[in-house]
């Protein structure tokens, strides 16, 4: 079957598929709302003031205590790695309505219920291609919420949306490998809790004619307190500190024993992008989430404020803002449903050209979002009174993460045009 005719095929099945929420959607998802409403939502103002006592401060990224408390609640209430289908028996399209909900609250909830970047993608991982016995050191911890990790990928010399481009180099030396590279933007870092780093760099130099491109590249475990390994600064986004940090990381002469590869050899490529296909889609319906709190922030801003005699609400220009909203917000739902449910037919491969759609469509549509909430707030949304500049920082962060726009969009019309040839 050539290319159109399976898209074909593929719009056609589409057609039959039926995105209500089974019941055990439906009940993790009512679970969720109210340990949401319950107890994450209150909590916020309790997170806020720890961390605003602590700015700028050496106990910057130290982890508000609320945090501890809201994990026990979420395991008394099953609310608990629902991300991993091996653990949760949840679809993708099962855990998506979850992970929207979680969205609400970005900082605090996906890390209440273990469900938090990029702890989420390294637990895949491992789960996907650690051994036996790395997956007793670092999975089961993390699965049980003990410690955190990072994924160091993104270089700053090079354009790492291309990872073949990436310098890092891990070279073999007997039973070791020595590691030697820059990282920045590694998300989580920051936090002492980050115990492990999963590090992809060159295994084969590119003038190794005899080794594909895409076979040069691999992936190895870095636990945080091997020697070489230095965190040179923690860097903000749009003036924020993120509880975990984003942060440059230098690697010099750092030595692992050999047994900490991920996978194989030159497999590192490969592990990527079985890592981040689903990471995408996580991120996507998080941000569905947030931009359902800010239109809700909106509505309520613009019935409550007047302006010209008359509340916002009954201005012809808001009315717009909160229609377009709402529009925008479902168009992005019902691509992000049909991605999670071509992954769980067909896998991350076979859905590789609607996540990659998504993933411009839904930070785009967050971002819009956002931005008409703040409009509505007027100043006071650049502030900390309001969520809403923090929730645009970070939906215009997801512009970059896990590949920017642009390379998403070559994606979707390489796709495109190959249907057509």
């Amino acid at each position: 079957m050539d290319a159109r005719a399976q898209r074909s095929a593929r719009c056609v099945l589409i057609g039959a598929v039926d995105f209500a929420p089974s019941a055990a959607a439906t009940d993790y998802t009512v679970r969720m709302r109210a340990f949401l409403d319950e107890r994450v939502l209150p909590a916020e103002a309790e997170y806020d003031a720890f961390r605003a006592q602590r700015r700028s401060t050496p106990q910057e990224w130290d982890l508000p205590p609320v945090v501890e408390t809201l994990k026990e609640q979420a395991r008394e209430r099953g609310l608990w790695n629902l991300f991993l289908p091996s653990l949760s028996g949840l679809s993708n399209l099962e855990y998506a309505p979850v992970a929207e909900v979680s969205g609400w609250s970005p900082v605090i909830a996906p890390e209440a219920i273990n469900c938090q970047a990029p702890d989420t993608g390294n637990m895949e991982t491992l789960h996907l291609f650690g051994t036996e016995a790395q997956k007793q050191e670092w999975l089961e911890p993390l699965l049980a919420g003990e410690i955190r990790s990072a994924f160091a990928m993104t270089e700053p010399d090079v354009a790492s949306s291309d990872a073949t481009n990436i310098e890092t180099r891990i070279r073999r030396d007997g039973d070791d490998y020595v590691i030697d590279g820059r990282k920045w933007w590694i998300s989580g870092a920051a936090d002492e809790r980050c115990r492990i780093f999963i590090v992809m760099g060159k295994t084969s130099p590119d003038s190794d004619d005899t080794v594909s491109t895409h076979r040069r590249q691999s992936m190895i475990l870095v636990p945080r307190d091997t020697p070489g390994l230095r965190i040179v600064r923690h860097l903000p986004t749009f003036g924020y500190q993120d509880q975990h940090g984003h942060s440059e990381l230098v690697l010099d002469g750092v030595r692992v024993p050999a047994s900490n590869i991920l996978g194989e050899e030159g497999g590192g490529f490969a592990i990527a992008q079985a890592r981040l296909g689903p990471g995408r889609i996580h991120h996507c319906m998080r941000l569905i989430g947030m931009a359902e709190r800010a239109l809700s922030l909106m509505v309520e801003r613009a019935q409550a404020r007047v302006a010209f005699g008359r509340p916002l609400a009954d201005q012809g220009v808001v009315r717009e803002q909160i229609a377009l909203s709402r529009m925008e917000i479902e168009q992005a739902r019902l691509l992000t449903l049909k991605t999670a449910w071509l992954i769980d037919e067909h896998g991350a491969k076979g859905a590789a050209t609607e996540i990659a759609a998504i993933k411009v469509v839904v930070p785009r549509m967050a971002c819009a979002v956002i931005d008409r909430a703040m409009q509505v707030h007027g100043g006071g949304a650049m502030s900390d009174d309001f969520p809403l500049a923090y929730f645009y920082a970070w939906a215009r962060a997801l512009r970059f993460a896990d590949g920017p726009d642009e390379v998403h969009i070559r994606s979707v019309a390489r796709q495109e045009l190959k249907a057509h040839t």
